[in-house]
């Protein structure tokens, strides 16, 4: 017995429109699943792992600017699920006024979850400044930390100019307008002027870890001339807590503040944008690989000096010396 030619008419319309209530109902599920990863970035046990409890690691590397986009991820941890932070340290500073921005934040953290600071490789300057925004400093034994100071350079090009003959003409309102320019011997007033500039910056710097690692006035002298310390001379003087690593600092929290144990922990990202795919760092990778071990580490300082570059003012950031 046939089917009618209705009845086939009839069921080809009721499977198109199943067929479309699948699709929208896929697409939206696809849509949610694509929101809770914006809202929830892309941790390393998933974004599901920032909807529960855990312990949230931020990473605190390369130069320190206070930019916006880390200050948002430092609110949005305080905001979240996360019973406690891993803030991971690798950093020579940055400029005074970002690491400040940063050091701010982190203390608002502080106030709603228990932080750990774990020092890498370094936490020099600025990075010293995130640092002690913890609850406890943990560091390896050869990890550096301190170089407590700020600094204000500019390039004198004077005499370049002179040797191509070639001058610069300016005319200011007054003496210390636009000084030190760069062009032409800084006088002693607008040297006056900026020593004035970075005392006042460091007498910040100072009082800042006086008041965070309970130091006397004693103790502070023994540890803000600018040098850095490694992490078992830094012990004593109380610059860190313990040694160690995540282990030890996990331990620390929960026997400490009273996380729960054995939480999962979740990296917290910035968002990735063009300037942090690493370009830099591939090309001196692929370099490596080839053999060609000489132009990976020149690649690898052109990168820190560019970044190093973009910063202006004054500001707190520990320079290794460059062998030739």
């Amino acid at each position: 017995m046939s089917l009618s030619h209705d009845y086939l008419i009839d069921r080809r319309r009721l499977r198109r429109k199943l067929s479309l209530w699948r699709t929208l109902a896929i697409s939206a599920a696809a849509a949610a699943a694509l929101a809770l990863f914006a809202r929830y970035g892309d941790g390393a046990l998933g974004p599901a792992a920032k909807l529960s409890p855990h312990i949230a690691r931020l990473s605190v590397s390369g130069i320190i600017t206070g930019d916006k986009e880390t200050l948002d991820l430092v609110k949005s941890i305080g905001d979240s699920h996360a019973s406690a932070v891993l803030l991971a340290i690798d950093s020579p500073g940055g400029t005074t006024t970002g690491a400040e921005r940063l050091h701010d934040a982190l203390r608002r953290l502080a106030d709603k979850k228990p932080v750990v600071a774990v020092v890498g490789t370094l936490a020099a300057s600025g990075g010293y400044i995130a640092a002690i925004a913890a609850d406890e400093i943990v560091a390896h034994g050869n990890s550096l930390v301190g170089s407590i100071g700020v600094l204000f350079q500019f390039p004198n090009v004077g005499k370049l100019l002179d040797t191509v003959g070639v001058q610069m003409e300016t005319v200011k309102s007054s003496p210390l307008k636009a000084a030190p320019n760069g062009f032409e011997p800084t006088s002693e007033e607008a040297r006056a002027a900026i020593a004035a500039l970075v005392a006042d910056s460091y007498d910040w710097f100072k009082g800042l870890v006086k008041e965070r690692r309970r130091l006397d006035d004693d103790e502070l002298a023994k540890v803000a001339d600018g040098r850095v310390f490694t992490g078992r001379q830094g012990l004593p003087l109380k610059l860190v807590d313990r040694l160690g690593g995540e282990r030890e600092a996990i331990e620390w929290l929960e026997t400490e503040k009273g996380v729960a144990k054995r939480l999962p922990v979740v990296d917290w990202k910035k968002k990735s944008t063009i300037e942090r795919f690493g370009l830099v760092d591939s090309a001196a990778g692929l370099a490596r690989a080839l053999g060609l071990d000489a132009l990976a580490q020149t690649l690898q300082r052109v990168g820190a000096v560019a970044e190093r570059g973009l910063l202006d003012g004054v500001v707190a950031i520990w320079q290794a010396p460059t062998p030739d």
